[in-house]
């Protein structure tokens, strides 16, 4: 039996056992009583008894430890020009000040701050600083609408809101504090204070009494001490978006989530303390919560802030510059990302201009990884690339190649096998179990391992409708796909992306796989446009690389002969349009679902994650060409 099967097998057969072990890497100011409790409602809980604090487990313990010189955070922003090194010494005083500042403010055990920050160190050292003194932080993506922005102060409740005067993109300076304001009025609860750091790119209009200055109050607090805190007590809040337009609070807890992140790093990541460890995401999203701030913190590794974009600040070598200047070992980031660079630098001459020697592996997650975007990214860098599949909810891989254990074959397509602690099931629309090769949803058998959520803040009922309902003793992932006969899981579309042509289920994301093969093609998306006679049809949008000058009638005959070729007549696959960019999240997830309503012409809202909202207007024009969109 391989090292892996071992593992994996023990930690469903034996979650106690397993996972206590695992818990050996945290340091706890009292044990725990029982590493699982079954009985728990609404989910499953781990560690009940055990009493830890999350930010000592990623400063503190260090310093004591004798890594207190070692860097713990480097901050790099190609945008402003500046970067900035904090030993764990360094980054222990500050958050120690900022959570004295805090403190100040009224913050204590159980309340909640809200983080509306860009990436700027202050907002790895705001969110530190709440676990510090046992608070509930609240991440909202800077920049974000206001209106979006007070639902989620609604929700909250924070007692402080710790923001920055503004945002910077690589065209444009956002200032936050006019959102923030604005945000406030629309809110019917009111923060006690706002913390703002001030950043020389623009000023904010303070509010006597309520607004605050991050350096003047800084300056003038005792430092504070960690406060212990129950394993179960929540460390976070993130908001992810519903269905029904309101935000779901995904709360993480403390005791899981350090365990596993840490379990993590050197298991899935294979890095060791000391190491250079580069999530190249955003704070606001789960990915920046768990492998720019906590993971690495946690495993005494050195994490990178990059305030930055792959292509444009200043061109496609951006990543190629951090990975060779910081001495990165492993790079985290999204599929979208190198699709950006691929499109803009084909031939990876931007690569050539940089050593890569120091790093070992490349993981991607967030959006499917086609095929063709792995391939490119193997043959250009010539190392391991990882496709790995998880979710906000989980805030880890579900699904990965665990580089730490034993690293095995990889098939592009597939984030390879389950994890540890993932008992994962595919089942039909009846909750019958699919048989090997057959797509299904894809569910977790009950209880989820540590640092999944327990439940939605303040909402245990629309945590079980959710994801509790449809299958009873099942977490439901909301994606489908299947396992292959070597166990490998195939992620293939969200639930809401498998689209039904005339009976068939099609999965939207093997369509967009063969669309991405195509020679021309730097990216692409396949939605399911409502059609009178077939119920659903397939329509493809696509982006040229850059340099392919191509006739669009032609290379639409080229892909639906493709697709034709590939997945079968079945598809129904005859339209594709080229368009200039897709629209997407901030994070770089695909608006699908904005796409089908707009080809549906169903009312829509503009996405309060859209990184560029003029695109929609383009997809707008391109969909009307193929006689949808109200045309």
């Amino acid at each position: 039996m391989s090292t892996y099967k071992k593992i994996y097998e023990r930690s469903l057969n034996d979650p106690d056992g397993f996972w206590g072990d695992a818990a050996q890497g945290i340091d706890w100011s009292k044990p725990w009583d029982k590493v699982l409790d079954m009985e728990a409602k609404p989910a499953p809980r781990w560690f009940k008894g055990g009493e830890l604090n999350t930010c000592y487990n990623a400063l503190d313990r260090h310093v004591k430890n004798g890594r207190g010189e070692q860097a713990a955070l480097i901050y790099d922003s190609p945008i402003t020009g500046k970067q900035k090194t904090y030993t764990y010494s360094e980054l222990t005083d500050t958050v120690a000040k900022f959570a004295g500042a805090l403190a100040d403010r009224g913050v204590g055990k159980g309340d909640r701050v809200l983080v509306y920050m860009p990436m700027i160190p202050e907002a790895a050292i705001a969110m530190l600083a709440t676990a510090r003194l046992g608070a509930i932080h609240s991440v909202v993506f800077g920049g974000f609408a206001a209106n979006e922005l007070a639902t989620r102060i609604n929700d909250a409740e924070p007692k402080v809101i710790v923001s920055a005067s503004c945002g910077i993109e690589p065209s444009r300076v956002i200032a936050y504090k006019p959102l923030l304001d604005e945000a406030i009025d629309l809110s019917d609860h009111k923060p006690d204070a706002t913390i703002i750091y001030a950043r020389p790119e623009a000023e904010a209009s303070m509010i006597e009494g309520r607004d605050f200055d991050w350096n003047t109050a800084a300056q003038a607090a005792a430092p504070a001490e960690c406060v212990q805190v129950e394993a179960t007590d929540p460390l976070y809040i993130l908001y992810t978006s519903g269905t029904t337009g309101q935000p779901k609070g995904v709360v993480r807890d403390n005791g899981g989530h350090a365990v596993a992140m840490h379990w993590t790093m050197k298991n899935i990541y294979n890095v060791e303390p000391g190491d250079v460890y580069w999530a190249a995401s955003d704070v606001g999203w789960v990915v920046g919560h768990s492998y720019i701030v906590y993971g690495p913190l946690l495993a005494g590794c050195t994490t990178i802030m990059y305030e930055g974009k792959p292509v444009g600040t200043p061109d496609p070598g951006a990543f190629w510059r951090v990975i060779s200047e910081h001495n990165v070992k492993v790079l985290f980031t999204a599929p979208t990302a190198f699709r950006a660079i691929k499109k803009e630098d084909p031939d990876g001459e931007y690569l050539k201009k940089y050593d890569l020697g120091c790093m070992d592996s490349l993981f991607l997650a967030g959006e499917r990884c086609d095929p063709d975007t792995l391939y490119w990214a193997r043959d250009k860098l010539q190392k391991p690339v990882v496709d790995h599949w998880w979710q906000t909810e989980t805030a880890w891989g579900i699904a990965a190649n665990p580089l730490g254990i034993e690293p095995m074959e990889v098939k592009a397509g597939s984030p390879t096998v389950a994890m540890p602690g993932y008992d994962v099931r595919i089942l039909s629309e009846e909750g019958d179990e699919m048989p090997d090769g057959e797509m299904g949803n894809i569910v977790v058998k009950l209880p989820l391992p540590p640092a999944c959520l327990p439940t939605l803040w303040n909402n245990d009922q629309r945590f079980i409708d959710s994801y509790l309902a449809k299958y009873p003793g099942y977490y439901l992932s909301g994606d489908a796909g299947f396992r292959d006969d070597d166990g490998y899981l195939w992620i293939m579309s969200r639930t809401d992306d498998v689209i039904n042509v005339a009976g068939h289920r099609l999965s939207t994301g093997a369509i967009e796989e063969v669309l991405a093969g195509h020679e021309d093609v730097a990216e692409c998306a396949v939605i399911g446009a409502a059609d009178q006679l077939k119920g659903q049809l397939p329509v493809g949008l696509v982006v040229l690389k850059a340099g392919a000058d191509r006739d669009e009638q032609e290379l639409a005959g080229e892909l639906v002969k493709r697709v034709r070729d590939l997945i079968g007549p079945v598809a129904a696959f005859k339209q594709v349009v080229v368009v200039s960019a897709l629209p997407k999240t901030r994070s770089g997830k695909i608006l699908r679902g904005t796409m089908v309503k707009i080809a549906d012409q169903q009312e829509w809202k503009m996405p309060a994650t859209i990184d560029n909202p003029a695109i929609l207007d383009d997809i707008s024009v391109a969909l009307k060409k193929l006689g949808y969109a109200g045309a």
